[in-house]
């Protein structure tokens, strides 16, 4: 069975969108990664294993495939372990395939099953944003900042199994309350002596607005 969910991987102070596609057949089991996936992405496949064996979920029989689309882009980072999970179960009809497609996913799994933050919530929920995407899942603990972006659903998980519950429609997740942070002051009020280290900065911005030089 063929299933995709949709998540961001790193790119810069940016994130690109990632389509990871999952088919689940016949064969001698194992579990692949393709789609230029660097070293702790590929190294997903025993968390997701273990993270679906300790939440008390069936990890596909046979052959099962994950593609990162698009496969020229490189993938870093851990955020995908989520989405990764998600697609697996969706391929394995544990979860509804459709309902899975609705959303974006963002987090690392512990071998526990437990959803942990990554860097880079705020850009990846940007990125999720702006190709339409109305609904994302992330860890507890990155919710606040992916809550940040407008228009967008931060729906907050403890562990894989509160994800498996929401897209089954046994357990309800709330979204997370749009925050708004306060407002930066204003030019004529910030100073250097307020910043605490940085010394080789503050030198450098000390000497070229002395002796008027191009900062960059």
């Amino acid at each position: 069975m063929y299933a995709k969910t949709v998540s961001a991987t790193p790119y810069g102070v940016e994130a690109r969108l990632v389509e990871v596609q999952c088919d689940s057949g016949r064969g001698f089991p194992s579990f692949s990664i393709v789609g230029l996936a660097e070293k702790e992405v590929a190294e997903a496949r025993e968390r997701v294993r273990s993270a679906l064996r300790n939440s008390g979920l069936s990890f596909p029989d046979g052959r099962v495939t994950a593609n990162l689309a698009p496969a020229e882009l490189r993938k870093e980072g851990t955020g995908l372990d989520l989405a990764l999970a998600t697609a697996v179960l969706a391929a394995a009809g544990t979860v509804p395939a459709d309902k899975a497609e609705r959303y974006a996913y963002h987090g690392e799994l512990g071998l526990d099953g437990s959803l942990r933050s990554v860097r880079g919530a705020l850009a990846v929920a940007l990125a999720v944003a702006q190709e339409g995407y109305h609904g994302m899942v992330v860890s507890r603990a990155a919710a606040a900042e992916a809550a940040l972006v407008e228009g967008l659903d931060v729906y907050a998980a403890d562990n894989l199994q509160d994800v498996v519950c929401f897209l089954r429609g046994e357990r309800r997740l709330n979204p997370v309350e749009h925050w708004i942070p306060p407002a930066v002051p204003s030019p004529s009020s910030v100073d250097l002596k307020v910043v605490r280290g940085q010394e080789h900065a503050r030198r450098a911005l000390e000497i070229a607005g002395a002796g008027g030089h191009n900062l960059l």
